[in-house]
């Protein structure tokens, strides 16, 4: 009676026991944690990177005349741009003073504190 009432109980009473050391699941857990982490890799870090790369490359090369948004939402266009000196050469580092004009406002930020660049000197002028 106990077979028709708890046959998948009975099932397993019957199945034999594993035999020890020969069925580990560390290889197997390893590698899908492995995957795992390449899948995040290449589809969320790996793009945030090149992204921030481009953004700090285009912080770097900002000059007088552009126009760009601050993270704090202030549209305005840059005056001055005062690059760090090392060794002699300037060097443009993202704690660099920009002074940009909103309206007519003049304000002193941060280089690093630029969220976008909406349009360049160049362009601006041809």
């Amino acid at each position: 009676m106990t077979n028709t009432i708890f046959p998948a109980l009975s099932a397993l009473l019957q199945a034999p026991a594993p035999t020890p050391g020969g069925g580990s699941m560390l290889p197997q857990l390893l590698f899908q944690f492995g995957l795992i982490f390449a899948i995040f890799y290449f589809l969320m870090i790996r793009p945030q990177q090149k992204q921030r790369k481009n953004h700090e490359k285009a912080l770097k090369s900002i000059k007088r005349g552009d126009r760009i948004v601050t993270s704090g939402g202030i549209i305005g266009d840059v005056i001055h741009v005062k690059d760090s000196v090392v060794d002699g050469k300037p060097s443009p580092l993202m704690e660099d003073e920009v002074t940009i004009k909103s309206g007519e406002t003049r304000l002193i930020l941060e280089r690093g504190r630029i969220a976008k660049i909406t349009s360049a000197a160049a362009a601006a002028t041809t």
